[in-house]
């Protein structure tokens, strides 16, 4: 076997555990068949069982591994522990065996997996097994929960002694599938647990997690063991069951894990709402929570150190962001969020998040890595960034974070970036050796374990191979060293002219050491500095172009270090592009506001207001054409002379964009003189037109008339722009300065908004020179320290909206 590294990552070993993994050769059926194949496994959702779920974990010098043993007539429980120190290697079979669906035993169900733990107080061995929320009835009537655990110190037994007799037998019926973890048997406690997870604390105390429910309505539930009195606590659940009847719109279940790591209790999630409404096929969101309580049992906070709920209803308040706004469709079940999620915490406080989105009706899928650095502020929001590989898992080891899989050969690689970056680079790769198909990974003292199974392409058996591969990551546990990164910013990356760009940089010192400052350099010349973690500036380039940027970091004694270049573009912006924002349409001669009627084949209305979502409108490129689209319900058609509600009346339809009938797309026309836009069905000189009676229609008009041009005019303006309520004039600006020229100081009035959140005003070079959090609707500020010039003024309403102006100091 050969690999590529690029520091000092190396294999260590490579172990055969058996030959005999069970999986599944035959058919993916549906889940109501019954039939037993004469020729193959059959299964109903995957083919692989082992490794699978939480398979994996260490114990002092020994690695202990779950699986099951193939073929379809075996099926038995098997525990193997291999001693890293011998080689030596020690295999339990267990009289239990694999269930199958629902009690069908000849039909293949990858839920049953079998989660593994020991605790390091007492060295019991425990055994829990997923049986994907089977309820108490029909085959399962005493078998609607298994766990199994081994009596004190068995974990590290001689090879000898350790046998099935050091396993407790359940008095029930002397088995060892024990239906209860605190000795009292109840169904209803038990019977839909699925997804069993265990984890450490810091202290060594050994935590099982689970989800109880269903697909639709389930919870996060963790129980404690206690191994002083060698039984476990109770369930405490993080989310409620039933959410619909406690204040929540619909019941939803929850998809993630819950871990230890650095001193807290942490759970990071996705949603499964109960909506057959909205546009999401299953999951929706990006969630994390974490508690202050060592038990968990309250004090929980969401990212930004804010107590929420607990249990909690509205997983609201635990959102991170939206990975379904990141797409275009609105269509009915058409955002896909499942799978490629998972989290991750450094030893340091670093927080990351992967996950994924696909847009099912334009065949777009996302790759999200969302981080949070430990030196940001609770009240700073994630670093959210789509650029990044497709991953399944992500992982931690020290201060280090490591997204690790097999790549396209089938054969084990490993990215690393520091924690509270986003700067992925690959450390480890093989490029001969044997292939796999899937693998489970566990990280104990800076090496990797690597729970692997073989692929044997032409091979049609019942069975399979499986390995352990251990992988020193050790390298990375070295002292820190004196380093800076960019971290929010790539290459290449463009933006648009007069945007806010967010400088975020990270920086290391030396052991011993600290950082006194980072400096932002752009063109070679220091733009912005910052003293204090973490080092962050906001930047408006003044003209479009490449900028050059680059960090700085200067050390207590002197030292200094740059990062690498990059370089990013200032493009101006296409304001006759109308496909990247939401907009209201107000037409120029009576002001109002296109709206959608709700109902197909019903025309469209026109309104004083521009608040509502059935005024809001998107524009979907069609071919050469495009969709309008309304927020509320789907786009609008155009209609002929012979309509049954009016000649060319303009309607709404509950298609969804894009579509290319010929009387549902439309010419965008812009006038750059007046900033207005005119909107042509297709290409036969007809435009969408206010009529003086208050229909609207798509018409032919003279030109050289301006009262009958103005009516197929319109203002594109995007909905996080401020519309007055007393009148529907755009106010934009909604800020006034005065006076403007200024000399010694200068005012700043804010004209219907909605609560001032902050006011910056940048230099022409893009330099944060001021900021204030006024208490009135008027900023009066001295202008004696501002250079001669012209600046930009930012106001930030509580909102979330932004409102500029331009400010000149004579």
């Amino acid at each position: 076997m050969s690999f590529l590294t690029h520091a000092q990552v190396t294999l260590e070993r490579e172990v055969k555990i058996t030959h005999l993994a069970m999986y599944f050769n035959g058919d993916r059926v549906p889940i109501t068949h019954t039939e037993n194949s004469t020729t193959g496994y059959d299964f109903v959702y995957g083919r692989t069982l082992t490794p699978h779920g939480d398979c994996i974990k260490t114990y002092k010098n020994y690695v202990f591994m779950s699986w099951y043993r193939g073929g379809k007539e075996d099926r038995h429980v098997m525990l193997t522990r291999y001693n890293m120190e011998t080689g030596a290697m020690k295999t339990i079979e267990f009289p239990h065996q694999h269930t199958g669906y629902r009690g069908r035993w000849w039909i293949g169900e990858t839920h049953n997996t079998i989660a593994v733990a020991v605790s390091p107080i007492n060295g019991t061995i425990h055994m829990v097994y997923d049986m994907h929320a089977y309820t108490n009835g029909g085959s399962f009537v005493n078998d609607y929960f298994r766990y199994s655990y081994s009596v004190e110190n068995a974990a590290d037994l001689p090879d000898e002694e350790f046998t099935l007799d050091k396993f407790v037998k359940d008095p029930f019926d002397g088995d060892y599938r024990h239906t209860t973890m605190d000795g009292v048997r109840n169904p209803r406690k038990y019977d839909r647990f699925t997804y069993p997870q265990f984890f450490l604390s810091d202290e060594g105390e050994l935590f099982l997690t689970a989800r109880d429910g269903t697909s639709h309505d389930g919870a996060q539930a963790f129980i404690k063991y206690d191994a002083a009195a060698k039984k476990w606590g109770d369930f405490f659940y993080f989310n409620a069951l039933g959410a619909k009847s406690k204040g929540e719109t619909h019941d939803w279940s929850i998809y993630g894990s819950m871990k230890y790591v650095d001193g807290k209790i942490r759970i990071g999630f996705q949603r499964r709402l109960r909506n057959g409404a909205d546009k999401y096929n299953a999951q929706n969101g990006v969630y994390y929570a974490y508690s202050d309580d060592p038990t968990g049992a309250s004090q929980w906070k969401n990212h930004k150190g804010e107590p929420i709920t607990f249990p909690i209803v509205k997983a609201e308040e635990a959102l991170v962001f939206e990975p379904g706004d990141s797409v275009k469709t609105r269509g009915r079940d058409m955002v896909h969020i499942v799978g490629g999620f998972d989290w991750t915490v450094t030893d340091n406080g670093d927080v990351h998040i992967i996950s994924r989105v696909k847009d099912n009706e334009n065949n777009v899928t996302k790759n999200f890595h969302s981080y949070k650095p430990a030196s940001f502020n609770d009240d700073d929001d994630f670093i959210i960034t789509s650029d990044f590989v497709k991953a399944s898992n992500i992982y931690t080891s020290g201060n280090d974070v490591f997204v690790i899989g097999l790549n396209s050969s089938g054969r084990p690689f490993v990215d690393r970036t520091e924690g509270g970056t986003n700067a992925f680079t690959r450390v480890y790769e093989q490029t001969s050796g044997k292939r796999f198909t899937k693998g489970k990974v566990h990280i104990a003292d800076g090496k990797l374990y690597y729970y692997l199974l073989e692929t044997k392409p032409n091979n049609n058996d019942d069975v399979r191979t499986t390995y352990l591969q251990v992988i020193d990551l050790s390298f990375f546990s070295k002292p820190s060293e004196l380093g800076v990164k960019l971290l929010n910013l790539s290459n290449n990356q463009s933006f648009n002219e007069g945007g806010n760009i967010e400088l975020i940089a990270n920086a290391t010192p030396d052991e011993g050491k600290n950082i006194t400052k980072v400096e932002f350099i752009v063109n070679g010349s220091v733009l912005l500095e910052d003293t204090t973690a973490p080092y962050k500036q906001n930047w408006v380039p003044s003209n479009t172009g490449s900028y050059t940027i680059q960090v700085k970091a200067y050390q207590d004694d002197e030292k200094t270090i740059e990062s690498d270049e990059i370089t990013i573009e200032v493009k101006e912006v296409d304001k006759s592009d109308l496909t990247n924002d939401v907009y209201r349409l107000q037409n120029v001669a009576t002001g109002q506001f296109l709206t959608d009627s709700g109902v197909s084949a019903t025309p469209v209305t026109m309104n004083d207001s521009g608040e509502e979502q059935e005024k809001h409108w998107t524009f979907v490129k069609s071919g050469t054409y495009y969709n309008i689209d309304s927020e509320a319900f789907g786009i609008l058609r155009a209609t002929g002379p012979t309509f049954s509600a009016g000649a060319y009346a303009v309607v709404s339809t509950g298609k969804s964009a894009p579509a290319g009938d010929t009387d549902k797309v439309w010419t965008i026309h812009y006038n750059e003189l007046d900033n207005t836009f005119r909107f042509e069905s297709r290409n036969n000189k007809r435009y969408l037109y206010h009529a003086a009676n208050g229909n609207v229609t798509n018409v032919a008009v003279d030109d050289t008339n301006t009262e009958e041009l103005n009516r197929t005019k319109w203002k594109a303006i995007s909905t996080s722009a401020s519309l007055s309520i007393s009148d529907t004039e755009l106010k934009s600006p909604s800020i006034k300065i005065y006076p403007n020229p200024a000399e010694d100081k200068f005012t700043i009035a804010f004209n219907n908004i909605n609560t001032v959140k902050r006011v910056d005003v940048f230099n022409i070079l893009g330099r944060l020179v001021y900021q204030n959090s006024p208490k009135r609707n008027i900023l009066e500020v001295e202008s004696n320290g501002f250079e001669i010039g012209v600046y930009l003024v930012k106001v930030f309403s509580i909102d979330n909206k932004v409102f500029h102006s331009k400010l000149i100091i004579k």
